[in-house]
């Protein structure tokens, strides 16, 4: 395949969005049902897996794929992702899938506001004026002063932050461990991470359940990997503003199965998010 083709990045990069909100909505269902622990515990033992067959096949093997020279701050963003999964997860139950993904949605100007403080990378003007308008979007969701705000909204938004400095941190053991190597550090040692907790958590499940949780482990593997397909054949930054669909179809999922509703305060504070963002998305482009 073409390192540098762009049409088939944007198709992998819609087809992995749809694959996360599909995701998304099986973990509102089991996290509805039993312990948001145990549910992310069981996810992770299949992402475990599936990231060591990949390192398996790849030149080195498992052996390469484990070789790091900075483990601490390698575990210590897996078990932060973990920690973020589990409380996103812990955001659909508590405001459905729309109203979540409204707020988290603003997690790429998270990082564009951290990178300067985090990587000592340059943040311009136009920049943090797109950051401040996606501040003002999240206020607009969230509103704070109303009568109407809701603490449980805040969820989301902890959950953005720290899926932001898990990404800050992805980019700074980049340079030195290859992605394979990121990869396979998430996959395990969050597994240890979340056994070690979610074990206690242990629920029985139904049988229909258990097929619902291998779907769940099905698409998350297949999310990944279309998202590292997608990045092999395309450029990030042409593919990037296309991951803002998950935004879309979490919301009709939840629309239309778990008979969400999208207030309008929550429209136009996405709206608002999504349009900063993507302004931040192109002006990183010009800079590069």
């Amino acid at each position: 395949m073409s390192p540098n083709n762009t049409r088939l990045g944007i198709l992998l990069m819609v087809a992995t969005t749809f694959v996360f909100a599909m995701q998304d909505g099986i973990s509102r269902h089991l996290a509805g049902e039993y312990n948001v622990l145990m549910v992310t515990m069981i996810r992770y033992w299949f992402f475990a897996a599936f990231v060591i067959a990949v390192a398996a096949r790849k030149a080195g093997g498992v052996r390469a794929a484990a070789r790091t020279s900075q483990p601490l701050l390698q575990g210590f963003r897996a078990v932060l992702l973990v920690i973020e999964i589990c409380v996103t997860v812990y955001g659909f139950t508590l405001l459905g899938l729309v109203e979540s993904h409204a707020v988290f949605v603003c997690y790429p100007l998270l990082i564009v506001a951290l990178s300067g403080p985090v990587l000592g990378e340059s943040v311009g003007w136009r920049r943090w004026a797109a950051i401040a308008v996606g501040f003002v979007g999240v206020m607009i969701i969230l509103q704070p002063g109303f009568g109407v705000f809701k603490p449980q909204a805040v969820v989301p938004l902890i959950a953005a932050l720290m899926f932001a400095l898990y990404g800050l941190m992805t980019r700074y053991v980049a340079r030195r461990d290859s992605a394979a190597t990121s990869f396979f550090w998430t996959g395990t040692i969050g597994s240890v991470a979340m056994t070690a907790v979610g074990a206690w958590f242990w629920e029985p499940m139904t049988g229909p359940d258990w097929g619902w949780m291998a779907l769940l482990c099905v698409t998350g593997a297949l999310g990944h990997f279309l998202l590292i397909k997608c990045y092999e054949v395309a450029e990030a930054s042409s593919v990037q503003p296309f991951a803002y669909l998950q935004l879309v179809f979490a919301s009709a999922l939840g629309i239309a199965v778990f008979s969400e509703t999208i207030r309008l305060n929550v429209a136009f504070g996405a709206g608002i998010i999504v349009i900063a963002g993507l302004f931040t998305l192109w002006r990183e482009r010009q800079n590069a």
